[in-house]
């Protein structure tokens, strides 16, 4: 199993605008994406963990922090497992990869955030795949 991973892009600038691009974010293994947009910073999504199913991450506008676990069982993780903080911004072109086996939770750092998520499986395939814990269990959201 990997780790998760940001793969860095960039950007470029001249009198026609702003070209954001991430030439190494390879898009084969997609099957699917969708956005999020929170309108506000008191919204916390948590926790949502996959076995099989592995997702990308790209902001679009804003900012926001996406913790990460990897649960020890899948039925009844342990409390206090160590969680990997990624803060993304729109500012900065990068995708964070999240391979399977891991659990997520992500809350907006500035209103109006936006994300775009990638996924490996079709959604009846996901749902087979998807685990739920409790926002509180790994990561005190502020």
């Amino acid at each position: 199993m990997s780790n998760p991973v940001i793969i860095s892009g960039n950007k470029h600038q001249d009198e026609r605008g702003i070209l954001s691009f991430i030439n190494d974010f390879d898009m084969e293994p997609v099957k699917r994406f969708y956005t999020i947009f929170h309108h506000d910073t008191t919204v916390v999504r948590a926790w949502q963990g996959h076995q099989v199913e592995q997702k990308w991450f790209v902001v679009l506008e804003g900012a926001f922090d996406i913790a990460l676990v990897k649960p020890d069982n899948w039925q009844t993780p342990s409390a206090g497992l160590p969680v990997q903080l990624f803060n993304l911004s729109a500012a900065v072109s990068q995708v964070l990869h999240v391979p399977n086996g891991f659990a997520t939770g992500f809350k907006a750092k500035e209103p109006g955030s936006k994300m775009i998520v990638y996924s490996n499986l079709k959604l009846d395939e996901s749902i087979k795949d998807d685990f739920r814990f409790d926002k509180e269990l790994w990561h005190q959201w502020q």
